[in-house]
């Protein structure tokens, strides 16, 4: 397996022989509007992507979209995407993105199985309170196929319940989390802390972790050398990875 961090949740992995690129979100740099009510009021995306759209693009065989929020499925990435290509995604989902064109929209109800890989969608808390409320319901997935390690891809969640049981039921080998601990002026955290993280790494002990979703949106306040020394500090070094924009790593 072999997972490569494009920018900030979009994801492009090889698992079981197909490649999945998950979120995509490909509007160069401060093209987008800042999200309102936060402590960094710039336009997004921050910083561009690590190489064009093209090679963003070349070789997808599937989409995995968690959620329809901009910075996981963009204007720029709708009209680029090739709708022909299946695309998994969580039920309230479903009418959207059949309205943007999409003509293969896979709808991961509990799971469903695709060219021999299972996919089951997991849930997950996209904050607390009455903003967790407003932020809509958000899935996870977990993937399992031939020769693979089983591989969760948590989505845009804070350490939760249905974090923690998606962990015990499936011994995930490989978890991608979406940090950054986005915030608005008000209320919690959005997506995992550092120190969600860490419950992560140390309820699933056996995993590989490797955290995406940083210093691209504005209101994503966690940047990785503050994440980099956290784990460091709590000997979690080996088990989180905090890849650059671009960078991939291989797992067996």
């Amino acid at each position: 397996m072999h997972i490569q961090l494009i920018r900030h949740a979009t994801l492009k992995f090889t698992y079981g022989g197909q490649t999945f690129l998950v979120d995509p979100m490909l509007s160069a740099a401060h093209t987008l509007p800042t999200t309102p009510n936060t402590p960094n009021p710039v336009a997004n995306p921050l910083v561009e992507l690590p190489f064009s759209v093209e090679e963003v693009l070349e070789g997808v065989d599937a989409l995995i979209v968690t959620h329809t929020h901009t910075d996981h499925l963009d204007a720029e990435a709708v009209s680029k995407l090739p709708k022909h290509l299946p695309l998994f995604c969580q039920p309230p989902d479903e009418e959207k993105l059949r309205q943007l064109g999409f003509e293969q929209v896979i709808v991961v109800e509990d799971e469903t199985n695709w060219q021999g890989i299972q996919l089951r969608r997991t849930g997950g808390q996209h904050g607390t309170g009455e903003i967790g409320k407003q932020m809509g319901p958000v899935s996870g997935f977990v993937l399992r196929g031939n020769g693979e390690p089983t591989y969760y891809l948590a989505g845009d969640t804070i350490w939760c319940e249905e974090v923690e049981q998606a962990i015990q039921t499936d011994q995930p080998n490989v978890i991608t989390l979406f940090g950054g601990a986005a915030r608005f002026l008000v209320g919690d955290p959005i997506t995992m802390t550092k120190e969600d993280i860490a419950k992560v790494a140390h309820a699933a002990q056996g995993s590989q972790i490797v955290v995406a979703h940083m210093e691209t949106w504005n209101h994503c306040l966690l940047i990785r050398k503050e994440l980099r020394e956290y784990v460091a500090e709590k000997n979690l070094s080996g088990q989180v990875h905090v890849p650059e924009d671009g960078e991939g790593i291989d797992f067996e």
